[in-house]
């Protein structure tokens, strides 16, 4: 599966999964993430339900909060 990685291509083993899945193949661990699959925003509570598939963009950016 191919899709769009925080606008880099990348490919995957699979046709399909779920934002968690993402999370752990891509090894982000960061506590405080926005995700956005093909412009919408993917709540928290999602992650397990919301699906990836060949050609989606996917933006995952990390919040850092300083001061």
């Amino acid at each position: 599966m191919k899709i769009i990685l925080n606008n880099k291509e990348e490919i995957f083993d699979g046709d399909q999964f779920t934002i968690t899945e993402l999370l752990k193949v891509k090894k982000f661990t960061f506590k405080m993430l926005v995700i956005k699959v093909n412009s919408q925003l993917i709540k928290k509570s999602e992650y397990d339900t919301a699906i990836v598939k060949e050609g989606d963009d996917v933006m995952v950016l990390h919040l850092i909060s300083g001061g």
